[in-house]
């Protein structure tokens, strides 16, 4: 599933893509990818004539902001959208085109069929499900260490699932949560309850900059991932620790090795982040 870089990434390509573009014409192919509203002629038809304004994220939706309403949209496992002319020929698994006044035609391919579309009027998209018990931005200035230490450290789970809940903090998902974990040097079955401030320091400042890393190169493509262009992203080549169990540990030479934490899959260096005792990783700390 794209994470938080990833749909950040999209959310540039589109921008430059289709803001200023008008919808003449919507097609559904796919009805259960509209979750609203629950008729699907009415969504093709209220979004005839609206000018796309911008896009914008929130945790890992996209939200098209339009003359008269929003689009929110959800990739799940493998949604990814494409501009095209109207004449190039519709691949398999496309469900959803949108249809431009310049002859362009933004459409949304979805092999796994999970994704979702919610269309509100403006200014109520963020009252109503699904973003209205999202998190903290981790990527916003009001992502400050009070306002993470406010959210995390006082709780008794372990702190690898905290950080997968999206009502805590948003758009982190497996892949940046162990990235960070790493980073912090904190082992993800320690209880959020039991971190140091220094070591909630750490965290909170390998969070960001994990993000922020990965949104320089695009993103991290593990499958089919790729932004609205058909371009791969590049974190991937950087990881520290996801994906690399059985393979030395880039810090310490340690063999990195995989478990199951919070019914996810967890990568673990023993050394460099030991269970019981803590430890600090001084290239956080410049």
């Amino acid at each position: 599933m794209p994470e938080l870089p990833e749909v950040e990434t999209v959310r540039r390509t589109l921008n430059q893509l289709i803001t200023g573009k008008t919808i003449e014409h919507v097609q559904v192919r796919l009805p259960r990818i509209i979750q609203k509203p629950d008729d699907i002629r009415m969504f093709e038809i209220l979004l005839q004539g609206q000018t796309v304004e911008t896009i914008e994220r929130r945790g890992k939706f996209l939200r098209f902001i339009l003359t008269d309403y929003v689009m929110v949209s959800h990739l799940r496992m493998e949604g990814r959208y494409g501009l095209y002319d109207v004449e190039d020929p519709v691949e398999k698994h496309t469900h959803v085109l949108f249809r431009f006044t310049d002859g362009s035609e933004l459409r949304y391919k979805d092999v796994r069929q999970f994704g979702t579309m919610h269309l509100f009027p403006k200014g109520e998209e963020l009252t109503q499900p699904p973003l209205h018990k999202l998190g903290l931005e981790p990527l916003d200035e009001d992502f400050t260490f009070e306002a993470f230490r406010d959210r995390i450290a006082h709780r008794s789970t372990k702190i690898k699932p905290l950080l997968l809940n999206q009502e805590y903090i948003v758009g982190i998902g497996n892949i940046y949560v162990d990235e960070s974990l790493f980073l912090a040097g904190i082992h993800p079955e320690r209880e959020a309850s039991s971190l140091s401030k220094k070591e909630l320091e750490l965290l909170h400042s390998a969070i960001i900059r994990t993000l922020r890393e990965s949104v320089e190169v695009g993103g991290s493509s593990i499958k089919s991932y790729v932004n609205g262009q058909g371009e791969i992203g590049l974190f991937q080549h950087q990881f520290n620790i996801y994906g690399r169990q059985s393979q030395p540990c880039k810090t310490c030479g340690r063999e990195i090795y995989k478990t199951v934490v919070g019914g996810r899959g967890t990568h673990i260096c023993p050394t460099c982040q030991p269970l019981k005792k803590t430890r600090t990783r001084k290239k956080l700390e410049k």
